[in-house]
Parts: C-alpha cells; structure tokens; sequence
C-alpha cells in the first residue's frame, strides 16, 4: 500500500507540474496576443496547450480507473459499481 502511495503521490506532482507549465503557456498566449503576434503563431501554441491539457485528463482518467473504479469493483457493491460507470457515461457524453 505504501508503494502505491508513493506511486499516487509522483503522478500527482507530475500532473501538477504539467498544469503549472500549461498555466505558462496560456499566460504567453495571452502575451502573444497583446503582441500582435502573427495568428498561426498563436493558434500553433493554443494547439500546444490543448495537447498538454488532454495528457492530464488522460492522466486523471487512467488514476480514476485505476484507483476508484477499481476500488468500486472490489468492494463488490452494485451501487457504487453503478455509480462509478455513471460517473464516466456523463463525463464522455459531456465530451461531444
């Protein structure tokens, strides 16, 4: 258990490390923008923050997966079994 801990808590500080160099980006896109910098320039780098923004959703998906609806499994309880895979219906129907 303690190395999943320690497991959890390296993913955590990566995905935050992630979200603090993706906040860089949008504050430089914003920079680019007060620069007039040339539009494909800009729509280049929106392309790169949403690329680096889906890794972490990914990401938090796969520690979801792995962690919550894994649990829900073994505990052998229907409900909250049902209620994990509902979590994820909505979550990828919002996706659309």
């Amino acid at each position: 258990m303690q190395i999943r801990a320690l497991r959890m808590s390296d993913t955590k500080t990566a995905k935050i490390n992630r979200l603090n160099r993706i906040a860089g980006q949008v504050r430089g896109l914003a920079q680019m923008i007060e620069d007039d910098r040339y539009c494909i320039d800009i729509l280049h780098q929106m392309q790169a923050v949403k690329s680096a923004l889906a890794k972490v959703e990914t990401q938090v998906l796969k520690d979801h997966a792995a962690c919550c609806v894994a649990e829900a499994i073994a505990s052998g309880d229907e409900g909250d079994q049902r209620e994990k895979f509902e979590e994820l219906i909505e979550l990828f129907a919002k996706r659309r």
